[in-house]
């Protein structure tokens, strides 16, 4: 294990040294420079900042009590096996994850993934608001960059088309139209607004029906498509709404009765 005191002479004074906290960062050598050691120690007068090369080093006992743990990405493979540990040793400290690299943003699966992990600290912020952001969270508060979320949204974005094909097609298959059964009028109404993806809520209150009341036509629709859940069904409306249209066309038809209760 090695562990390295980063330790500066700002506001050290020998009589307030009971009440100090220690920051550590846990990074491979010269990773964390001293010019923020130094002004995290003058921004922060009760702090003194130490640091562990492994998290075997971090994982030990230390002078004052550790009131947070920033801990690299290149070590982000190795959190979850020392989990326990750090609970133990330091219970009162939250697990930051450091990125160096904003461009190259963390997984938000990753991080979720990762329990113990209550942040994430990009090292390319201004001064001002990096040190706002550790006040933060000395403070119990959570930070995660902009960069994390624009790149989950957009890594949703692209899988979306293909998802909603393979449901389509699912639902397709298995969903024999001909024996379906007939929709009636107020049933197709709810598959529609559920096919424009509204809440029953919503549909209840559109069409001044009681929440139960739709989840009563739902269940009659899914049943009679033969799918498993609105999704399905939703699907199946998409994929033959032209059908459905013509459907609903004929038995709008003098002689053909309909029910819209």
């Amino acid at each position: 294990m090695s562990r390295v005191n980063l330790r500066s002479t700002v506001g050290s004074g020998a009589g307030d040294s009971w009440a100090r906290r220690i920051l550590l960062t846990v990074s491979s050598e010269d990773s964390f420079p001293e010019c923020l050691v130094y002004a995290i120690e003058r921004e922060f007068p009760s702090i003194v900042v130490e640091q562990a090369t492994s998290l075997d080093a971090a994982c030990d006992t230390f002078e004052h009590p550790v009131c947070l743990i920033l801990i690299d990405t290149e070590f982000l493979q190795d959190i979850d096996t020392h989990a326990a540990a750090f609970m133990r040793c330091h219970p009162s400290a939250p697990i930051v994850l450091v990125q160096h690299d904003s461009r190259v943003p963390v997984s938000i699966q990753d991080v979720l993934d990762l329990k113990i992990v209550r942040s994430v600290l990009p090292m390319d912020l201004k001064l001002d608001v990096w040190l706002s952001v550790i006040r933060l969270m000395l403070r119990g508060g959570e930070y995660f960059p902009l960069a994390m979320f624009q790149s989950f949204a957009k890594g949703l974005s692209d899988r979306a088309p293909d998802h909603s094909l393979q449901i389509e097609q699912s639902a397709t298959d298995r969903a024999g139209f001909d024996e379906m059964g007939e929709l009636t009028e107020r049933e197709f109404q709810i598959l529609e607004m559920v096919a424009r993806g509204l809440q029953n809520k919503i549909i209840a209150a559109t069409l001044r029906l009681s929440e139960h009341t739709v989840k009563i036509h739902l269940h009659n629709i899914i049943t009679k498509l033969g799918a498993h859940n609105r999704t399905e069904a939703a699907a199946v409306f998409h994929a033959r709404k032209d059908t459905f249209y013509g459907g609903m066309e004929r038995s709008r038809q003098p002689g053909i009765s309909q029910s819209s209760a």
